[in-house]
């Protein structure tokens, strides 16, 4: 295992041993997603191709408990916020269903709920701040907002995709909206309560990618972060994009929401300040060669610092999210945005943080065993 300081040709690159990463065991199949619990200390919940979702507790050396969902995939977990967490939810095909933690630690495996609103495979599934919602993001392109407390669908977020909706995500600062990302390279943010979208930004013209060295994939987007409350007042009112084609995106919603129609993609750096501006993170500044999988805001040290983004080119990459923001366009300022690289040997499904001092990254890649790095 190697860690560097970057990739890019325009920076010497500084390699040192890392220690291997601890191995957590428990899937018969390939890991796919990971969460880490804010009320927990070292609980991680992963979930795999297998059907099934392991129960870690990092100050123990082996699997706690399993759950076997089914036997199709579960490709997102979640918990629901704002109440100790004591609620898991698992995607399963269609289906939402919903576990008590404090059964589950009895040693009772059933599930609370099943939801079955979707019509297609669910590929994210996330809880609102308020506790009051769910998202899920399916095959057709649909969203289906299902709200907790009444059990019940309360609406469906349609026409916004014209392909396979990957990520969803609540804003935080913005109660009644959501944003999604899909695989027709088109970024929306939507108002649920009204059931339609206010703003979609469509990737797929994004000149950005042709320059020299970068990923010609198409500009999926596969994977979308969007900051905690308590990051808000160091990062702004930002989402970060992983897309198809390798680049990383933090885009300001605020600024998106104000300007009308439909945005082109291609990222730019306008000013000096985080409101209107879009910082492009790709190849030039030590990005991606390939699609990236997952990016996620760090909850290691100081919370929110840090961008982590994985992809298919076997990297995890640590990007300082608050230098990023604050650069201007100065290609000197632009070579420190990275501030470790992480080669694995394997593509990274999923990632996730936690908020201790090691043990600190978990990492699904394409096989069955969760790998956790510490980052210091």
């Amino acid at each position: 295992m190697l860690l560097s300081t970057e990739h890019s040709p325009e920076k010497t690159t500084t390699v040192m041993a890392m220690a291997e990463p601890r191995k957590l065991k428990g899937h018969k199949a390939t890991a796919t997603c990971c969460i880490s619990s804010r009320d927990r200390p070292g609980l991680v919940v992963t979930s795999g191709e297998d059907g099934r979702v392991c129960w870690f507790d990092l100050r123990c050396k082996d699997v706690q408990f399993t759950i076997d969902v089914g036997t199709e995939p579960v490709p997102s977990l979640c918990f629901k916020t704002g109440c100790n967490e004591d609620i898991l939810y698992a995607s399963h095909g269609n289906e939402i269903k919903s576990f008590d933690v404090h059964m589950l630690s009895a040693g009772s495996r059933k599930p609370l709920e099943s939801y079955s609103y979707n019509k297609d495979e669910v590929n994210q599934v996330v809880c609102n701040g308020r506790s009051s919602f769910l998202a899920s993001a399916d095959d057709s392109g649909d969203v289906k907002i299902i709200d907790i407390g009444q059990k019940c669908l309360y609406k469906t977020l349609r026409a916004g995709h014209t392909s396979i909706c990957s990520s969803v995500q609540f804003i935080p600062w913005r109660p009644w909206e959501v944003i999604t990302g899909g695989l027709d390279s088109k970024l929306v943010l939507w108002d649920f309560s009204k059931g339609r979208s206010q703003k979609i930004i469509d990737f797929s013209s994004d000149t950005h990618s042709s320059s020299s060295g970068q990923c010609l994939n198409p500009a999926f987007v596969h994977s979308i972060a969007v900051p905690e409350m308590d990051m808000v007042d160091k990062l702004g009112k930002i989402c970060a994009v992983a897309r198809g084609d390798g680049i990383v995106d933090l885009i300001n919603t605020e600024s998106e929401l104000s300007r009308k129609g439909t945005s082109k993609g291609s990222s730019s750096s306008s000013n000096n300040n985080n409101v209107g501006k879009r910082v492009c993170l790709d190849y030039s500044v030590g990005g991606h060669k390939a699609a990236v999988s997952c990016v996620a805001f760090s909850h290691f040290q100081e919370k929110g610092r840090f961008l982590i983004s994985g992809g298919n080119d076997k990297t995890v990459k640590i990007w300082d999210c608050v230098r990023c923001l604050d650069s201007d366009d100065d290609s000197n300022n632009k070579r420190d945005f990275l501030h470790l690289n992480i080669d694995l040997s394997k593509k990274v499904n999923w990632l996730c943080t936690n908020q201790s001092d090691s043990e600190n990254l978990v990492v699904c890649d394409t096989t069955r065993v969760v790998k956790v790095y510490s980052i210091s």
